[in-house]
This record gives structure tokens, C-alpha cells and sequence, in this order.
């Protein structure tokens, strides 16, 4: 389309992809006010519009300037399924990729967990969407459209973001931060530092430089394991990252923000929910300013694990619970709308 030859043919730049400090920087070294970033900003991600020529308090000369070098884009919503707490979307990208994103609904508010990359290469043998391999990166713009393209259709405004959906948040590092950085502005979609939640399987390079961040954005760490010999079997990221090493990661990153981090933690019946992996697991977060997020496992069809019984989730609860250490149990939500990650892709790309 006539679209795509002219993003191929100039050097144009999306407007969802750039943050306000590098609008205002534009127009500095243009010798410009940089005032105008403001403007348009506001009119981009409060008031909404879709096409520069609706910005009303913009002369026309910035207007076709930023016609001229930014563009608008959009994804296509080619599938949403909804169920009484949770809504799952189906976004085509304009490569035809495919990502998706799910929007759950809490006495505390709306939240959306987003993809940050087609297709995951962590190796994590339960999840569905690493079953299918990374393709690529998610630009920041595409991660930005997953919110506002869920706003819009829901008609409300979200008040959590997760990044837990499709791919490794810490494996697209910089689109990541950038898109952290427009929904965090109060400029942009302003959802505040500690309503987004970052999570990884153990990235350990990208945790110490998280934990040199600016902002005070949650930290999720995807463990699912209470040691190195259960992690190999089930997680390929622990053959490049032990779990020691994620610890003192962890314990930099708490160091640096006095943040609580949250453990994730998949049931799995027969693999990882023993009386010993929850003692294991006591013990190795003894002392540190986390809690643990137990989440019962989401089946597939394509995926032999199976959800561990609801008398053992509750018996692993109470050991961690007796030993001092700050636990939850998920909610189970979506489970009539594949509401597990990858799985509404999977079922479009393999039928």
C-alpha cells in the first residue's frame, strides 16, 4: 500500500515510537520551541487524534513539518474473544505477524499484559507462545498501539500494564525502556511507574542495568523453579543464568529502587510442586523483600504439562506462608478464550 512506500521511501519516523524528550529535542535542533512537543503531544495522547491536520492550536507550518517527517499507524484487530473478567485481542502487525495482548478486569482497576516480541527464543518448555520462535523485535510503537488501540475499544482507560505476554521484555531492551517511557509520561498516556510491571525469565545483564533505571517500575521474575536441577529441566534460560546468579541480581536491583519484587511461579503437577520444592523455596527467598506469585497452570493442547491439584497449590501456599514469605494465588482468568499467552496465536498460525 501507498503507506508502506512512503515510510520505505523517506526517512519517517512513527509517531507512537518517540518519546516527548526526543520530540522536544527535535525542535531544538531546529531552532524551534521546543513548547510544541507539548502541544503535540496532547493532542497525540489526550485528545487522541489520528492525523496531525486535526491539531487546531498548531500553525500549518508545524503541521506539515510533522506530516512531513512522522507518520500515524495502526494495527488490525483480527480477533477478540471476551469472557466475564478478561478480554483477549488478536493484533496483525503490517508484516502480518501476529501478536497478542489480554485486558483483565480487577476490584482495583483494568490492567493489559502486552507482547513485546513475536515469537519468545527463551526456551521456557510450558509456554505456548516460545513454542512458536521469535521472528522479532516489537518496535515501540507496536507496544504502545496494544494500549492505545484497547483503550479505544473498550472506551476506558487502563490503569495497570504488565509486559508479560509474547516474548522476553529484557531480549527488546531499548524499545522496551522507550515504551516504558511514553506511557509513564504525564505528557503521554500517564499510567504511573508502580502501575507497570516488567517481567523476565532471568536476563541477568539487563536486570542489573533495570535496577540503574530511573524509574520505579515493578520487577516480576519468571522462576518457576526452586533450583538449578528443576530450572535446566523445564527453563533454557538456567543454562546461561543459574539461579544464584539471578539472586544477586535481584538483590542489586532491591538494593537500588527499595522495591518488592514478585517471583512467578507455574504449578506444574509433578514437577515443581513437591512439600520440598516449597521448603527449597522458602529458603532461598529467606530475608528478601519479595513475594511470590503462584499461578496455576493454563494447559495446552500442544503441551504435555499438566495443572497441579488445587489441594497441593493450597498446601504449597500455606508452606511458604508459614515461613514468612509473602505469597498470592493468581486468579485464574480467560480460561474459556485461550487467555494463556501464545495460545490465540498459535491457533490462528497452526489451525
Amino acid at each position: 500500500m501507498l503507506f508502506d512506500i512512503i515510510i520505505i521511501g523517506v526517512d519517517m519516523k512513527n509517531i507512537y515510537g518517540i518519546t516527548f524528550e526526543e520530540l522536544e529535542n527535535y525542535f531544538i535542533e531546529k531552532n524551534d520551541k521546543k513548547f510544541k512537543a507539548v502541544q503535540i503531544f496532547d493532542w497525540v495522547y489526550k485528545k487522541r487524534i489520528k492525523n496531525f491536520n486535526e491539531m487546531r492550536n498548531v500553525s500549518k507550518e508545524t503541521i506539515k513539518e510533522m506530516n512531513d517527517n512522522f507518520y500515524f499507524d495502526r494495527l488490525e484487530i483480527i480477533d477478540k474473544r471476551i469472557d466475564t473478567d478478561v478480554s483477549k485481542y488478536l493484533f496483525k502487525l503490517n508484516d502480518e505477524e501476529k501478536v497478542e495482548a489480554v485486558v483483565m478486569y480487577h476490584d482495583y482497576g483494568t490492567s493489559i499484559c502486552i507482547s513485546t516480541q513475536v515469537g519468545c527464543n527463551m526456551g521456557c518448555k510450558f509456554c505456548e507462545s516460545g513454542r512458536l520462535k521469535k521472528r522479532r523485535n516489537l518496535q515501540t510503537y507496536e507496544m504502545v498501539l496494544q494500549i492505545l488501540m484497547v483503550e479505544e475499544d473498550i472506551n476506558a482507560r487502563l490503569s495497570h500494564i504488565v509486559l508479560m505476554g509474547i516474548g522476553e521484555p529484557f531480549d527488546n531492551y531499548e524499545n522496551v525502556i522507550k515504551f516504558i517511557d511514553i506511557v509513564n509520561s504525564g505528557k503521554g498516556i500517564d499510567i504511573g511507574s508502580r502501575h507497570i510491571t516488567v517481567s523476565t525469565c532471568g536476563l541477568v545483564p539487563k536486570i542489573i542495568e533495570f535496577a540503574d533505571y530511573n524509574k520505579q517500575v515493578n520487577l516480576a521474575i519468571s522462576l518457576h523453579a526452586p533450583n538449578d536441577e528443576i530450572r535446566d529441566s523445564i527453563m533454557g534460560i538456567n543454562k546461561v543464568y543459574k539461579i544464584d546468579k539471578i539472586m544477586d541480581a535481584v538483590r542489586y536491583y532491591i538494593s537500588k529502587t527499595n522495591r518488592r519484587v514478585t517471583f512467578e511461579y507455574i504449578m506444574l503437577k509433578g514437577i515443581n510442586d513437591s512439600t520440598k520444592c516449597a521448603l527449597e523455596l522458602s529458603n532461598l527467598l529467606k530475608g528478601m523483600n519479595c513475594y511470590v506469585n503462584i499461578i496455576p497452570y493454563n494447559e495446552t493442547s500442544h503441551i504435555e504439562y499438566k495443572k497441579s491439584d488445587k489441594d497441593t497449590i493450597l498446601k504449597f501456599y500455606d508452606i511458604l506462608k508459614k515461613n514468612n514469605i509473602g505469597v498470592t494465588i493468581r486468579r485464574e482468568f480467560g480460561s474459556k478464550v485461550n487467555a494463556a499467552c501464545g495460545q490465540l496465536r498459535s491457533h490462528y498460525e497452526e489451525g
